[in-house]
C-alpha cells in the first residue's frame, strides 16, 4: 500500500514521528528495565504481601445507582492499559504500511519473513519438548519479542550498530506484535458471549463507516474505541483486541491535504503582509493574531489524525504503561533453583525457544528470503548484524509474561515460566550485546542516518 506525497501533508512530521517513536522505545526499555528489578525485588521482600494486596484491590466506576463497573487493578492494568498498548502498536503497524517499512513487497519482505520464522521456530521447540502434558498451553509465550526491551539494549551500543538495524528489529517486533495478537485473538480467549461480540461488530462497524465517510475528528473514535473496548471485555475475547481494531480505523488522510493548505497558507501570508508588520504585533493587531490563529488551526488540521494520536501517546506508552506493566507482571518469588527450572520440560522449551528459537528462526527465513529473491538485504546490515539481533529479538519479557497470564491459571506453572523468560531474556541479551560488541568497531562505517520512509 503507498500514497504519494500529496497524500502526506507532511513528510517531515511523519518522520518526526517515526524517530520519536525509536527513540521513546529505546528510551522506555529502559524504564521497563528498572521497573522488572523493582518488581523482582518487592516479590522477594516483607512488601510483597501488601503489594499483592494493592493489585488485588478493586478500582470502581459508579455511573448510576443501576449501573456500576470495576476491575481490579491488576486487571485495570493488564485489560485497559494494555488495550492502549495495542492501540500503539496497531497504529504503528498501519504507519509502517503506509509509508513505512512494511509499505512495499520489498521492504517488507525481510523482517516479516524474519518474524515468522522467529515465532515458528520457538513454538516447535516447545511444543516437542512438553506434547501431552498441560505445560503444552503455554506454546506461544517463546514466540513474543519485547520491542521496548530489545530496543533499550539494543540502544545501548549506540552508534556501534547501524540505525538500520534498529528498524528491522522495529518492522520485525511490529510483526511479531500482530502474531501475537492473532494467536491471542484465536487460542487464548475464554468461552464466546455472542451478545457482546454482536455489539462489538455493531461499533466497530459505526467506526470503520465514520471513517469512510471522512470525519476526522479523534473524540468520536476515542469513545466508540471505551465502548469497543467493554464489549471485548465481556465477549470472552482478550479485551487489548479491540485497541488493535481501533488502530485500523483511524483515518490517515488529515482534512486538509497538502496541496490545499500550501494555497491556504500563501493566501494567509499574502494577508499578513497587509497589515502593519513593521509597528505592530500580534498582541497589537487583533487581525495579526487572527490570522496566525489560522495558519496554526490549518497545520494542525494538515497532520494525519493517526500521528496525532499516535504521538499523543508515545510518551504515556513507553514511559507509564510498560513500566507499570512491568511492576505488575515482573515480580516473582525466586524460591526456585536454576536447575529446577531448567530441568523442567515447561522451563527449557521456554528458555531455548527465546534464547535459541529466535535467533535460528529469524536468520534462517532472512537467509531463505535473500537466496530466494524474495527480499534484500540493506546494504548498511551484514548478517553478522543480523544473528546479533536474532539474539535480542529473543527477548520476549512484556508479551511472554502477558501470554503466561492467559496460558496458566496454576500459580507454580506461572512462577516457572516468569523465571524462565527472565532467565532466557538475559541469556539472550548478553549473548546479542556480546556478539554486535566482539563483531563491530566504532570506527566501522556506522551512520546516524534518519528513518527511511
Amino acid at each position: 500500500m503507498s500514497q504519494s506525497l500529496d497524500d502526506i501533508p507532511s513528510l517531515q512530521y511523519i518522520k518526526d514521528t517515526a524517530n520519536r517513536f525509536l527513540d521513546r522505545e529505546t528510551l522506555g526499555g529502559l524504564f521497563l528495565i528498572a521497573s522488572t528489578i523493582i518488581a523482582l525485588i518487592i516479590a522477594n521482600t516483607q512488601w510483597s504481601i501488601g503489594f499483592h494486596h494493592f493489585l488485588s484491590d478493586e478500582f470502581l466506576f459508579q455511573f448510576s445507582d443501576y449501573f456500576t463497573f470495576g476491575l481490579t487493578i491488576e486487571e485495570w492494568i493488564n485489560d485497559g492499559l494494555m488495550a492502549i498498548f495495542f492501540l500503539v502498536a496497531g497504529m504503528e503497524l498501519k504507519r509502517e504500511i503506509m509509508v513505512g517499512e512494511l509499505s512495499s513487497f520489498k521492504k517488507s519482505s525481510m523482517p516479516l519473513l524474519a518474524a515468522i520464522g522467529g515465532m515458528l521456530f520457538p513454538a516447535i521447540i516447545f511444543i516437542g519438548l512438553n506434547y501431552g502434558s498441560k505445560n503444552v498451553d503455554g506454546w506461544a509465550i517463546p514466540m513474543a519479542t519485547d520491542i521496548a526491551y530489545s530496543l533499550g539494549i539494543i540502544g545501548l551500543l549506540g552508534k556501534r550498530v547501524p540505525v538500520q538495524l534498529k528498524i528491522f528489529l522495529i518492522a520485525l517486533a511490529i510483526a511479531d506484535d500482530l502474531g501475537a495478537i492473532l494467536v491471542i485473538a484465536l487460542f487464548y480467549s475464554n468461552e464466546l458471549s455472542w451478545v457482546y461480540l454482536a455489539f462489538g461488530a455493531v461499533i466497530f462497524g459505526i467506526l470503520m463507516s465514520i471513517n469512510l465517510l471522512g470525519i476526522k475528528n479523534l473524540f468520536w473514535y476515542v469513545i466508540a474505541g471505551i465502548a469497543l473496548w467493554f464489549c471485548f471485555l465481556n465477549s470472552g475475547i482478550h479485551p487489548t483486541i479491540a485497541g488493535v481494531l481501533l488502530a485500523f480505523t483511524i483515518p490517515v488522510k488529515p482534512k486538509l491535504d497538502s496541496k490545499l493548505l500550501k494555497e491556504r497558507t500563501a493566501k494567509h501570508v499574502l494577508e499578513l503582509e497587509k497589515t502593519n508588520l513593521e509597528k505592530q504585533n500580534p498582541m497589537e493587531d487583533v487581525r495579526q493574531w487572527e490570522i496566525l490563529r489560522a495558519l496554526k488551526k490549518d497545520t494542525q488540521n494538515a497532520r494525519p489524525p493517526l500521528l496525532k494520536l499516535e504521538n499523543k501517546l508515545i510518551n504515556f506508552n513507553a514511559f507509564f504503561i510498560l513500566p507499570v506493566f512491568g511492576l505488575a507482571n515482573a515480580g516473582v518469588v525466586l524460591d526456585v533453583g536454576v536447575f529446577e527450572v531448567v530441568s523442567s520440560s515447561l522451563g527449557l522449551g521456554i528458555i531455548l525457544g527465546l534464547a535459541f528459537g529466535k535467533v535460528v528462526g529469524i536468520s534462517l527465513f532472512a537467509f531463505l528470503g535473500q537466496k530466494l529473491g524474495i527480499s534484500e538485504l540493506h546494504p548498511s546490515l551484514k548478517w553478522k548484524h543480523i544473528i546479533g539481533m536474532g539474539l535480542i529479538a529473543g527477548i520476549g519479557f512484556t508479551m511472554s509474561l502477558f501470554i503466561t497470564n492467559l496460558a496458566f491459571a496454576d500459580s507454580e506453572l506461572v512462577k516457572i515460566s516468569k523465571i524462565s523468560i527472565l532467565i532466557a531474556s538475559m541469556i539472550s541479551a548478553v549473548a546479542g550485546i556480546s556478539l554486535l560488541l566482539l563483531t563491530t568497531s566504532k570506527k566501522q562505517n556506522i551512520e546516524n542516518i534518519e528513518v527511511d520512509l
